[in-house]
C-alpha cells in the first residue's frame, strides 16, 4: 500500500486545524471521516480573483468582487448592540461602503484610512445602496497590484460547520494544509498511460492539486475533467467486469430448438402481428439461449408495448426444450392479471398453466405444489408465494420478473436458485430508463428495449386543469361514466407526510362521494392502510365493473390492467416525479376507446412543475418523459437507481457529461477485451487501484 493511500486513510480529527470535535462535526455534517474524504471534498465553483472591477462599474447584483483603491474615512454609526463600522472607500471611479457588524472593534484598530487596500468581498444592497459586509482586507503590494493571480475554490459548509469556524474559506485552508503533505509521486496513477495520451488527460496527482488550487480557468477545467473521466472510467470498468465475468463463467441451460408450442402458437393462435421492435427482441433471447450461457436480460418497454407477449413467447421456448418457465409479479393483482391473460393465450393448446399466491391454501395449494415438483404444470405465474422453499420445480429453465425494481436482489436470488444450473432470467420494467443511465446502472446486463407500440392504439390525451375547474373536470368524469367507463382519481401518497396524505384522501374520498352519489355510482378506495384482503377486494370490484370510479394512492401505479377505464385525474400533480406521472397515465388506454388524462394542480405553480407538466401533456413517449425526467431531477432521483450506489459520483454528471462517459465506456471495453484480467503491466495501477478499492462502493446486479 502506497504513502498516499496510508495518508488517506487517517482519521480527519489528526489534520492540523482539525481536532477531536470539529472532526465529529465533519463526519456528521459532511461525510468526511478521513484525510481521503477531504481530498475529494471537491470545490463546487470557483471564484476569480485574478479580476479588478471598478466601483463605478458594480451594480449591487454582482456576486462576489474584488476592487482596489484606498479608506478615505472611518466612523462608528448605531448604538448598543446595533454599532457598527462603517468605511468609506474610493477608486479612481467612485466610492463604496465597507461594513463590520461583528468584531468592529478590532476591524477599527487594524484599519488605516489613505493606505491603498485590495478588498474581495460579497455585494449587497441596503436602503437602495450597494456595500460590501465583512470584506476580505489586503494591504497592496506589488504582488496583489493587479489581483490575487488564481482562483479561490468555494466549498459547500453547512450552518452547524459555519459555527464551529468550518466556513468554505476554513475548509479551503484545511484542504491546502493536507496538500502540503503529499508530494505528486505519492498520489499514484490508476488509468493506463496509453488513455491519458489518447484523451489528453492530465496526470492523477497534478488534477488533485490542480482542482482544489489552480492557477486559472483552463487548470481547474482540465483538473475537473481528468476527475470526473477517472470516476467515470472505473465505474465501466467495474460494471464491464461483472458482464464478462458472467458471460464467462455462468453456465446456463441450451435452448436449442424452435418447436411445436412456440410455432403452434406463433403461426396459429398469436392474436395479432407482433411489432418489429418485439421482433428483434425475441431474436435477441433466441441468440441468448442457445449458447449455453445463463440469459441475463433487462427488457425495457413503455406501458402497453407488448411485453408480455415477448414473455410469453420465450415460456414457449423453454418448454419446447423440455424445461418449466415462471412469472413474478409483485402484486396479486398482477399476478392474477398475467394468468388470467396467459391462460386465455393458452387455451387452445395442450399448455398447463397454474397461479400461486398467499391467498392459494388448502388442497389447491398441494395440487400446484406437487404439480411443480413432477412437471405436469408448465408455467408458474405468481407473487413472492414463488420464493417458499416449498416451492420446488422439477426443472426451472426460464424465470421472468415482471416490475424488477420492486423485488430486492436477495429475494429474486432465491428464485435463481430453484434449480443446480441457474435458469435463465429476463427481467421487465414499463419504468423507461434513459439510455444513458440504463447503461451506467445495468451495465452488467444486456438491455433490450421494446420501442414500438402496437398499431392501433389511441394516444391519451393529456389535459392540465387547475382547482379552479374542479367542477367541469366531475362533470366530464359523470359523462364518460354514464357512457360505460370508467375512472380513476388518485392522491399522492409520500413518507414523509403519510399521515397528512391520508387525511387528504380521506377529504378527496368524501368530495368524490359528493358528486357521485350512490345509487347512481358506486366508488372503490383503495390505499397502503387497508389490510390487504380488503385493497384486494376493492381493486377487483373495480376491475369487475362492479364499481365505476376508482379513489386511490399509487398503490394502483403498477398492474392494474382495466380496458374499460378511460379517465385518469392525478390530484396534486406538482408533488409527482414526471414517471410516475408517466406510469399512472399508462393505467389508462387499455381498451378501444378515446382515453383521458386530467392533471390537476392548485392555482400557482413553481417553474420545475410547469416544465413538469407541459412536457406530460406534449408527449407520450415514456423515454421522451424519462430523459426529461432526469434532467429535472437528478438521476439520483430514478426510481430504483439510488440504492444501487453507481451514481454517486461526486464530479460526474451522467446527463452534462455524456461525451466522458462515452469515450470511458470505450476505453474500459478495449482494455477488458484485450486483457480481461488485468496482467499486462500497463494496467497494473488501475489493477492495484481497484484492489485496494475493493468493498468501499455498493455495486449493486439485479440478480
Amino acid at each position: 500500500m502506497s504513502t498516499f493511500t496510508a495518508i488517506l486513510s487517517n482519521p480527519i480529527e489528526y489534520l492540523k486545524g482539525v481536532g477531536p470535535q470539529k472532526g465529529e462535526l465533519l463526519r456528521k455534517e459532511i461525510n468526511v471521516h478521513t484525510f481521503g474524504d477531504l481530498l475529494q471534498y471537491f470545490p463546487f465553483r470557483y471564484v476569480d480573483r485574478t479580476r479588478i472591477d471598478k466601483i463605478s462599474d458594480l451594480s449591487g447584483y454582482e456576486d462576489f468582487v474584488q476592487i482596489r483603491g484606498r479608506i478615505i474615512r472611518m466612523e462608528i454609526v448605531g448604538e448598543n448592540r446595533g454599532k457598527r463600522l462603517v468605511a468609506t472607500f474610493r477608486d479612481e471611479s467612485g466610492v463604496i461602503d465597507l461594513v463590520w457588524f461583528q468584531g468592529w472593534q478590532w476591524m477599527q484598530k487594524s484599519l488605516r484610512e489613505n493606505v491603498s487596500y485590495l478588498v474581495f468581498g460579497r455585494i449587497s444592497v441596503f436602503n437602495g445602496v450597494a456595500q460590501l459586509a465583512h470584506p476580505e482586507m489586503d494591504l497592496l503590494t506589488e504582488e496583489t497590484a493587479t489581483g490575487k493571480q488564481f482562483l479561490e475554490p468555494v466549498y459547500y459548509t453547512t450552518e452547524k460547520l459555519k459555527a464551529r469556524g468550518l466556513t468554505a474559506k476554513a475548509i479551503g485552508k484545511l484542504t491546502r494544509n493536507l496538500l502540503e503533505q503529499l508530494s505528486p509521486n505519492e498520489i499514484r496513477e490508476n488509468i493506463p498511460l496509453d488513455v491519458l495520451k489518447q484523451y489528453r488527460l492530465m496526470p492523477r496527482s497534478m488534477a488533485y492539486f490542480r482542482i482544489h488550487l489552480p492557477g486559472g480557468e483552463e487548470e481547474a477545467h482540465q483538473a475537473q475533467r481528468r476527475l470526473k473521466f477517472e470516476e467515470l472510467f472505473i465505474a465501466q470498468i467495474r460494471i464491464c467486469r461483472l458482464k464478462l465475468k458472467r458471460h464467462k463463467q455462468s453456465h446456463g441451460y441450451v435452448f436449442g430448438t424452435v418447436g411445436a408450442s412456440f410455432n403452434d402458437f406463433y403461426n396459429h393462435h398469436l392474436p395479432f402481428e407482433l411489432t418489429g421492435a418485439q421482433k428483434r427482441v425475441l431474436k435477441e433471447i433466441r441468440m441468448d439461449t442457445i449458447h449455453g450461457r445463463q440469459m441475463n436480460r433487462l427488457l425495457q418497454g413503455d406501458v402497453g408495448s407488448g411485453k408480455t407477449m415477448v414473455a410469453l413467447l420465450s415460456m414457449l421456448l423453454a418448454k419446447d426444450n423440455g424445461f418449466q418457465a415462471c412469472l413474478m409479479a409483485p402484486t396479486e393483482i398482477l399476478a392474477q392479471q398475467h394468468f388470467k391473460g396467459l391462460a386465455e393465450l393458452l387455451q387452445p393448446m395442450q399448455v398447463k398453466i397454474a397461479l400461486l399466491t398467499g391467498s392459494i391454501k388448502g388442497k389447491a395449494r398441494k395440487q400446484i405444489l406437487a404439480g411443480i415438483a413432477d412437471g405436469t404444470i408448465d408455467f408458474l405465474v405468481g407473487t413472492h408465494a414463488l420464493l417458499e422453499k416449498e416451492v420446488v420445480f422439477k426443472n426451472l429453465g426460464l424465470a421472468i420478473a415482471d416490475e424488477q425494481h420492486r423485488f430486492g436482489v436477495a429475494q429474486r436470488a432465491r428464485l435463481w436458485e430453484k434449480n443446480d444450473i441457474p435458469p435463465h432470467i429476463l427481467v421487465m420494467t414499463a419504468t423507461p430508463i434513459p439510455r444513458t443511465l440504463a447503461m451506467t446502472i445495468y451495465g452488467d446486463l444486456d438491455v433490450s428495449v421494446i420501442d414500438e407500440m402496437p398499431p392501433g392504439r389511441k394516444p391519451i390525451t393529456t389535459v392540465h386543469r387547475t382547482e379552479f375547474q374542479r367542477p367541469q373536470v366531475m362533470d366530464f368524469i359523470k359523462e364518460e361514466v354514464k357512457k360505460g367507463r370508467q375512472a380513476y382519481i388518485v392522491y399522492p401518497l409520500i413518507e414523509d407526510s403519510e399521515k397528512m396524505d391520508y387525511e387528504n384522501l380521506m377529504k378527496g374520498y368524501e368530495e368524490v362521494k359528493a358528486f357521485f352519489p350512490e345509487p347512481q355510482f358506486y366508488i372503490s378506495m383503495v390505499h397502503g392502510r387497508q389490510p390487504a384482503e380488503m385493497r384486494e377486494t376493492n381493486m377487483q370490484r373495480f376491475v369487475s365493473g362492479d364499481t365505476s370510479i376508482m379513489v386511490a394512492t399509487t398503490v394502483i401505479e403498477v398492474g392494474v390492467n382495466v380496458p374499460n377505464a378511460s379517465v385518469m385525474v392525478i390530484e396534486s400533480t406538482e408533488r409527482f416525479g414526471l414517471s410516475q406521472l408517466h406510469q399512472l397515465r399508462g393505467r389508462v388506454g387499455r381498451g378501444a376507446e378515446q382515453s383521458f388524462c386530467i392533471l390537476m394542480t392548485g392555482n400557482k405553480l413553481g417553474q420545475v412543475s410547469k416544465e413538469r407538466i407541459n412536457v406530460m401533456v406534449q408527449t407520450n413517449n415514456g423515454f421522451i418523459i424519462s430523459e426529461k425526467d432526469m434532467e429535472l431531477r437528478g438521476p439520483g432521483d430514478i426510481e430504483g437507481t439510488r440504492q444501487s450506489g453507481v451514481l454517486d459520483f461526486k464530479l460526474a454528471d451522467i446527463l452534462q457529461d455524456k461525451p466522458i462517459l462515452d469515450a470511458a465506456r470505450v476505453s474500459a471495453e478495449k482494455i477488458l477485451t484485450e486483457d480481461t484480467d488485468l496482467l499486462l503491466p500497463e494496467n497494473q495501477g488501475l489493477k492495484e487501484y481497484l484492489a485496494v478499492q475493493r468493498g468501499k462502493s455498493q455495486w449493486s446486479k439485479i440478480s
